[in-house]
């Protein structure tokens, strides 16, 4: 029997995995079949989650698009009236409502306000956030008790944060203007101005949003090692270069994910806005998420078509700005 040397079995190994590539034999298993296979265990342990999370938000995503295609309102729904069924009746309209909402004044001034809102709260939550970081990363006196107690407006539930704003900013009795009256200033329109009630609803979010943007600082300060600032202030450099040259660097993968969160939430920060002034006076707090509400239960008939649309807008205005968002970092050299 003839023994192949060692270059003649390497030629016939080779030959074989081209034999089989052609053939379509020696094709790798796919991706999805060798991570099913690998991880199986982890699999069946998310499975469950995934589909809860795909009947609460993959269904009325869903439908959500479907109704806002539609004209569907409080009239022609399918609805029940003692035991007798009536149909729905609403008929598909295709991108009309995008086009009324998009080429319509209210839609365009409703997301002018949400930017400032956004901008303006985010801006000062970082800012006060870092502020209040470093602080508290220096060795001083009772460091633990006002960690506690900068933490406390996160610690109560929003609802009863809002509320207890509400009574401060009554214009008749609330402390702020009872303060004011003790010396001798005129009592401030809080919440019955639009200029008074939108610095009035962007102070109470900022408010509400600086114990989570201060523990997400805190925690990134905390990780640059001490050593740098050593070094630098042995350099020569002052407070300002240590902050611009080591502090922001340091924070930089930590600041990008809690500004991309806090956009987000404040974007559709419902229970400020409504719990506070109810979108009012007038419309002069109506951020795009309360308005898609006022909608679908405060107008008659509900419109739950131009609700449907104008949620959908909110979904697609921050899926743009994520991805604007992941660009620039991507630029930056930032992973994510």
């Amino acid at each position: 029997m003839a023994v192949d040397t060692p270059s003649q079995s390497v030629a016939k190994a080779a030959g074989d995995v081209a034999r089989g590539r052609s053939r379509g034999t020696g094709k790798p298993r796919s991706a999805a079949k060798r991570s099913l296979s690998t991880h199986w265990y982890a699999w069946a342990m998310v499975a469950p989650v995934i589909i809860v999370i795909a009947v609460i938000i993959g269904y009325p995503l869903i439908r959500g698009i479907y109704l806002s295609l539609t004209n569907a309102n409080e009239r022609n729904v399918a609805r029940s009236i003692g035991v007798n069924e009536i149909p729905a009746t609403y008929e598909f309209v295709g991108l009309d409502n995008y086009a009324d909402a998009l080429t319509g004044s209210q839609f365009l001034s409703t997301l002018g306000w949400t930017l400032l809102w956004t901008v303006a709260c985010v801006s000062l939550t970082f800012a006060l956030g870092l502020a209040l970081a470093n602080i508290l990363n220096r060795k001083i006196a009772g460091r633990s008790a006002y960690r506690l107690m900068l933490i406390l407006p996160w610690a109560v539930p929003g609802f009863v944060s809002v509320f207890a704003w509400r009574f401060l900013y009554n214009q008749d009795n609330g402390l702020l203007n009872k303060i004011l009256a003790g010396g001798g200033i005129d009592a401030v329109p809080w919440l019955n101005d639009p200029t008074w009630a939108k610095f009035s609803v962007i102070l109470v979010n900022v408010w509400l949003g600086i114990p989570f943007m201060m523990v997400a600082l805190l925690g990134g300060l905390q990780s640059i090692p001490s050593e740098m600032y050593e070094a630098a202030e042995m350099d020569g450099a002052n407070a300002w270069q240590r902050f611009r040259h080591i502090t922001m660097p340091g924070l930089r993968s930590v600041s990008t994910t809690v500004i991309l969160l806090s956009t987000i939430w404040t974007f559709n920060m419902f229970p400020v806005i409504f719990l506070l002034t109810r979108g009012g006076p007038g419309e002069a707090t109506q951020i795009l998420v309360t308005q898609a509400y006022k909608f679908s239960f405060e107008v008659s008939p509900r419109d739950f078509a131009q609700s449907s649309t104008w949620g959908v807008l909110i979904l697609v205005l921050l899926m743009l700005f994520a991805a604007v968002y992941r660009r620039v970092l991507r630029k930056q050299g930032e992973v994510w």
